[in-house]
């Protein structure tokens, strides 16, 4: 195994797929019904081309938040459209009167609205309605800052709580071996390994760059934002709390961003907890999900001039390394010849 630099490739897992993205492009992979695995490769630009406030620290994490679920909502959609298919299910009141009205543009429409709603009820599920749980609790504790921990500790267990009752659905746990198959797959080419069913199987599923630990991570950067908030207003306590939701989520993206490059121990340590849920969000996948991750990533990333590239860069260290260590000795050995004929000398 050799050590190599972080790929920067990342995906989602969708029904019977998974998405991979590299930069700019990115592709999902599906075994439909028939088991034939398609593939639709897209290009995406992001937003922070065209502004470039975006490119800036925070302020990108806040954007990469919303394009990624931009991009994950459209690729489940196009998992799902295989499936639905087989189930022949009718448009609803509601879709055929957007459709009315939108016309070309209703699909985007429908994604947009689909997008604001899941946003809405995260947002309401974990920012708010443990804002109001640990707010009965006001009139017996005075302290803001106890009172923050106790709501932080409180969302953290509606989240944990929320993914352990989905994870009981035959098809979440379907969605959860995907989001293994996608994990192993990206460890196999980051340890330098090439890129095939058995390299891939025993890989970990754990990754530092995970959306899990990057929701949890949200979590605890929370807990510290609603420390430092000190008004007694209850409307304008939750205002802020709405409008410190990107701030936080952009705050998270570069703890992830960090943890996804740097081997430190305190980033080690801080990414622990976020690893061990994924135990929850990630299961083992069979050889077919692998071969769909596999297909995925192949759509988006040369991993073979990868893994070369990196494999010269690590001969070119060890050689840099090597030299520098015979520089040392022969350093050495020329101070204890001079030692000696300083020695010498005073004889």
């Amino acid at each position: 195994m050799i050590g190599v630099k972080p790929s920067g490739i990342g995906g989602q897992a969708v029904i019977e797929g998974v998405m991979m993205k590299n930069k700019d492009v990115y592709a999902v992979a599906v075994r439909k019904p028939n088991n034939e695995i398609v593939i639709e490769k897209n290009v995406y630009v992001s937003a922070s081309e065209k502004y470039r406030l975006f490119k800036l620290p925070i302020f990108r994490g806040m954007l990469a938040f919303i394009e990624s679920m931009v991009i994950g909502m459209k690729t489940l959609t196009f998992s799902a459209s295989f499936y639905e298919e087989e189930e022949e299910t009718k448009p609803s009141k509601v879709e055929n009167a957007i459709s009315s009205i939108f016309k070309d543009k209703t699909e985007k429409v429908l994604m947009g609205l689909t997008i604001l709603i899941a946003v809405i009820a995260a947002i309401a599920i974990f920012m708010v309605l443990p804002f109001f749980i640990a707010n009965i609790l006001e009139n017996k504790i005075k302290s803001d800052t106890i009172l923050a921990i106790i709501e932080g500790i409180i969302r953290i267990v509606i989240f944990i709580g929320y993914i352990v009752l989905i994870s009981r659905m035959n098809d979440i746990k379907r969605v959860f071996m995907y989001h293994g198959a996608e994990h192993k797959t990206i460890n196999c080419i980051e340890h330098g390994f090439e890129l095939t069913p058995e390299n891939v199987k025993w890989q970990s599923r754990q990754h530092k760059r995970c959306g899990t630990s990057f929701m949890l991570i949200v979590m605890f950067v929370s807990i510290l934002f609603f420390i430092c908030i000190r008004v007694e207003a209850v409307w304008l306590r939750v205002v802020i709390r709405l409008l410190l939701v990107p701030v936080i989520a952009g705050v998270s993206y570069e703890f992830i961003k960090l943890a996804g490059r740097s081997e430190s121990a305190i980033v080690n340590i801080l990414s622990k907890p976020g690893m061990w849920l994924q135990a929850l969000t990630t299961k083992e996948p069979d050889e077919d999900m692998i071969l769909v991750a596999i297909a995925s990533v192949e759509s988006v990333f040369d991993w073979k001039e990868y893994i070369e590239s990196n494999q010269s860069e690590l001969k070119n260290t060890v050689s840099e390394t090597a030299a520098a260590e015979e520089e040392d000795e022969l350093l050495k050995i020329i101070e204890s010849i001079k030692e000696n004929d300083s020695d010498g000398d005073e004889d």
